[in-house]
């Protein structure tokens, strides 16, 4: 089946499924959404000329991508997405290479956003594009709503802002276009919502109590971005960690590859090089192991107790400590610790402290790859130079 084709197809599809299945608490995550989403991916595909079969995916996975939410829960979404988009296509098309690139960018705009192509980079942006645009205040409002809906909780005006503005400040656009078309709106829609916010924050002031009250803020406020402050600084310093690691794996792979492929032939007709092949070969293999531990997770056992969050030493800002926990378990743990700021403070400090912990291991791992690798190819070259020299045929 031809390309376009597909695309028409799935288009077709998902229309159809959105009036099948049709929910009416879904305010916002509906197929005007979706339909906005794919023609912002569009919009950003074209700019950037993308392959056939990669622009294809790039289609499919937009509108494949919230279809989930007409059948399963808003945090597992994207797998459904995924699951209902690879039995249209292996049923339209069964080109299982398309499979793989809808699903990675489909699970890639699971939050947080984790492209890691382009393509997928380019549906993330798209997923959150009304961020930068003049529609962002009018879908919060649709969002809220939703979320009021489907959980029966009134969430009010003042704490969806904290909360929204949280959510903005912590996502960024991936690709380059994105970030030129719509930065500086995005920037608008923050100082517009911390606008509202100081404003929520002068009505609470009353009497002679309000400069007691504003004296007290600013501590919180100044501690608030510390931590904001240091977890960022401590997640570039991860991702740092990662690419050089990247670096490493991809450099010594190469490396590997043509010392197996090509020098160790060679070596029946010319012994001399086996000794610096085989201490290149070590090289690249050790820092290849090195650089793999420094990206290697470490997912802990994930629970918590009762006796934990009484206790306040349950760090419930970490995934590992509660994805094998229920939802109602782990709301019931984030309400306890919303409602006690030493609780809370107590985990973001907690939090920061452990990332330290990983981020310590992470570069001393680096290190000894990088060092190990520079001594080893000074050693290799010299041990080449005197095979040629001093042994020659």
């Amino acid at each position: 089946m031809k390309a376009k084709e597909l695309m028409s197809h799935a288009a077709s599809h998902v229309r159809d499924v959105f009036a099948k299945h049709h929910k009416s608490e879904l305010l916002y995550h509906c197929l005007s959404h979706t339909e906005k989403v794919v023609a912002a991916a569009e919009k950003i595909a074209d700019h950037y000329e993308l392959s056939k079969q990669d622009y294809t995916a790039v289609y499919i996975a937009v509108w494949f991508h919230d279809l989930g939410y007409l059948f399963t829960t808003g945090d597992k979404h994207e797998e459904k997405g995924v699951e209902l988009a690879t039995e249209f296509i292996m049923e339209e098309s069964g080109d299982e290479e398309l499979v793989e690139k809808v699903k990675e960018c489909i699970m890639a705009t699971k939050m947080p956003q984790s492209p890691v192509s382009l393509i997928s980079q380019i549906v993330c942006d798209a997923d959150l594009f009304h961020l930068g645009t003049e529609e962002f205040t009018e879908n919060s409002k649709q969002i809220k709503g939703e979320k009021e809906r489907i959980s029966g909780i009134k969430i009010s005006g003042k704490e969806w802002r904290k909360q929204t503005l949280f959510l903005l400040e912590g996502i960024r656009f991936h690709t380059e276009y994105a970030r030129q078309l719509l930065q500086k709106t995005k920037d608008e829609n923050i100082a517009r919502l911390k606008e509202r916010i100081k404003e929520d924050d002068m009505k609470n002031k009353s009497g002679d109590n309000s400069k007691a009250k504003d004296k007290e803020s600013k501590p919180f406020r100044g501690v608030e971005t510390m931590f904001r402050t240091t977890s960022s600084n401590h997640l570039r310093l991860s991702e740092m960690a990662d690419a050089k690691a990247n670096i490493m794996i991809t450099v010594n792979s190469i490396i590997a590859s043509i010392l197996v492929s090509i020098l160790f032939r060679k070596l029946e007709e010319d012994e001399r090089f086996l000794f610096p092949a085989m201490i290149f070969l070590i090289t690249a293999l050790v820092s290849i192991v090195f650089a793999i531990l420094v990206t290697r997770p470490n997912v802990t056992q994930g629970t918590f107790t009762k006796e934990d969050i009484e206790k306040k030493r349950a760090n419930l800002l970490f995934f590992g400590n509660f994805h094998n926990m229920s939802l109602k378990d782990y709301q019931q743990g984030v309400d306890a610790m919303m409602a006690d700021s030493e609780f809370l403070y107590g985990s973001m400090t907690r939090d920061i402290y452990f990332l330290g912990i990983v981020l310590a291991r992470k570069y001393k791992l680096l290190r000894f790859a990088y060092s190990f690798f520079m001594f080893g190819f000074v050693l290799s070259v010299l041990s080449f130079v005197i095979a040629v020299t001093m042994f020659q045929k």
